[in-house]
């Protein structure tokens, strides 16, 4: 499958919703032609002496849900995640876009979080509070769903690109579950110490 690619420092997965701001001709190209050539979403890594953050060979290939010219004049895209791909080459168009033969990744599987779990749900909960208009994108929020809610940590917790391409290259969400719930039994014992 052929891809173009608009390379990020934010990360999107599947069931992911991300508001985009578009203004550059060749990302304005990709647009125009999402309906013949599909896109997808890659992380920049950390950037290289010289400057140059290399892209991360996975990313989420995503679909056009709602567009608008912005009040700046700059046509503002909303994109929804479909499903992961790898990256098997890459090419640069004359005009700077990016264009990646891509294998699709299995989807991970869904299943219910364990009632050990359920604080993930809260926390994202309370980050859903606290950014309403982040909330506003996920008018049914998919609480009981482990791998939803897994996928929707990924998204805001603010990590390395490194270590987040390392979570979403995993073949199922289980490693990124454990090093959620890990990282908030950390932040509730700071708290306690404190």
């Amino acid at each position: 499958m052929q891809l173009s690619i608009f390379p990020l420092r934010l990360n999107l997965l599947p069931d992911g919703v991300l508001p985009l701001r578009i203004f550059e001709p060749r990302y304005l190209r990709m647009i125009a032609e999402s309906s013949k050539r599909g896109m997808g979403l890659c992380l920049l890594g950390k950037a290289q002496d010289g400057g140059f953050s290399p892209l991360l060979a996975i990313g989420t290939r995503v679909e056009i849900i709602d567009f608008d010219r912005l009040d700046d004049g700059i046509l503002g895209v909303t994109v929804k995640g479909i499903d992961r791909f790898r990256i098997r080459s890459l090419e640069v168009e004359p005009d700077g876009l990016l264009s990646a033969d891509v294998q699709l990744l299995p989807g991970w599987q869904h299943a219910p979080l364990q009632p050990e779990q359920h604080i993930l749900a809260e926390k994202l909960g309370q980050v859903f509070q606290e950014h309403p208009n982040y909330a506003a994108y996920y008018p049914t929020p998919q609480w009981a769903d482990a791998c939803w809610v897994v996928q929707r940590w990924l998204e805001v917790l603010p990590l390395a690109a490194e270590e987040k391409f390392s979570l979403m290259a995993s073949n199922d969400y289980h490693d990124a579950l454990h090093f959620l719930l890990q990282a908030v039994q950390e932040e509730d014992a700071a708290i306690r110490q404190h």
